[in-house]
């Protein structure tokens, strides 16, 4: 793509970073009153049987996922006009996902800046190694990276490693502002929680919340990895890195059925807001259908995304994701080629027709 496309299509999308102030307020009314309203019916449900709360839960994630694509927007600045707005909502919606705003903003916007470009990872993005970086890895960072990008270790203790552990703390080299956003999504998530337990019991408590939590992480890792790390996506060093290339080849279509479109905030759209961050989430879906150029990119679906769990290295030969076991067949086939047998000598004799070279006598 040449830049002159590349700086046509940023165009083609501005008109749709318009924020429309009523459909925000819709959105939070039909996210946040139907959350509410199901984490009472759960715990209401508890007196029947726990198998009928247990899917009421489930319902309930799919609106925290609702509610942390809301709390994304604002940092982006994308859900309203106003700063203030945003950081309010955005830090009124971290804490019921578990989530502190100022952090989450610059990390977010670091993962924006620096998406798919190989010399600059390590904020915001799920840890990836090259072939080539793996295979110089000394064995002790190879166990943890196997480890890492484990599915079970990754979705299984994902969501507790990162939104109930790692979130609580500031990161290094945070400044006053998001370390005090911090302490106090952490102080209104533990306020909120007593309360709840002190109205329902911690017992109930842990049973309606503790699903809702759960699942509402795991599918929030779900989503973030499956639209990076699908087979044929984008990587580069920074000298052939570009931004629009990382948006929309770097970034997937999760093309999905219109219910989870809906509940997950039409995040499937990922390639076009990498493109631009400033489109609010319910106006993607108009930006990737007004723009031809953005509808040729990759679209993967829920069975085609379950190939990612399978991809663990970035092979920069063949610019795609392969296994373990596909690094290790590549490896050793390189190693074959390289290998040759030394020819041996020859002594050459000049001998008489009819004379038997192994009976031939210099004189």
């Amino acid at each position: 793509m040449s830049r002159e496309k590349q700086t046509q299509l940023k165009k083609d999308v501005a008109p749709y970073e318009k924020v429309d102030t009523q459909a925000s307020i819709r959105q939070l009314v039909n996210t946040l009153v139907p959350l509410i309203l199901l984490w009472y019916v759960a715990y209401l449900s508890l007196s029947i049987s726990y198998w009928i709360t247990l899917p009421i839960t489930i319902f309930a994630a799919g609106f925290v996922i609702r509610t942390f694509i809301i709390f994304h927007d604002c940092t982006h600045m994308s859900f309203f006009k106003s700063k203030r707005a945003n950081a309010i909502i955005g830090t009124i919606t971290g804490v019921l996902t578990f989530v502190p705003y100022e952090q989450w903003k610059y990390t977010h916007v670091m993962h924006h800046a620096t998406s798919s470009n190989l010399d600059k990872r390590g904020v915001g993005d799920i840890w990836l190694l090259t072939v080539e970086e793996y295979e110089a890895a000394p064995l002790w960072r190879k166990v943890t990276y196997r480890i890492y990008r484990n599915p079970i270790v990754m979705f299984g203790l994902g969501p507790i490693a990162i939104f109930l552990v790692a979130y609580r703390f500031n990161r290094k080299g945070a400044k006053r502002k998001e370390r005090l956003n911090t302490y106090l999504t952490n102080a209104s998530i533990v306020g909120l929680s007593a309360l709840l337990c002190w109205a329902v019991g911690w017992q109930a408590f842990l049973m309606i919340h503790g699903p809702i939590f759960y699942v509402s992480g795991l599918i929030g890792i779900w989503l973030f990895y499956v639209q990076h790390q699908f087979e044929e996506s984008y990587f580069e060093h920074e000298d052939e890195w570009s931004y629009v290339k990382a948006a929309v080849e770097g970034s997937s279509y999760y093309k999905l059925p219109k219910p989870l479109q809906w509940i997950t905030g039409n995040i499937g759209f990922h390639h076009v807001h990498h493109l631009s961050p400033r489109v609010p989430n319910y106006n993607l879906e108009k930006a990737y259908n007004h723009t031809t150029p953005l509808q040729k990119a990759t679209t993967i679906t829920i069975s085609t995304s379950l190939k990612s769990l399978k991809f663990r290295l970035w092979d920069e030969d063949t610019k795609s994701f392969v296994t373990f076991r596909r690094s290790t067949v590549m490896k050793m086939a390189n190693v074959s080629e390289q290998k040759y047998v030394q020819p041996l000598p020859i002594r050459i004799t000049s001998y008489r027709r009819g004379t038997k070279l192994n009976e031939h006598k210099h004189s």
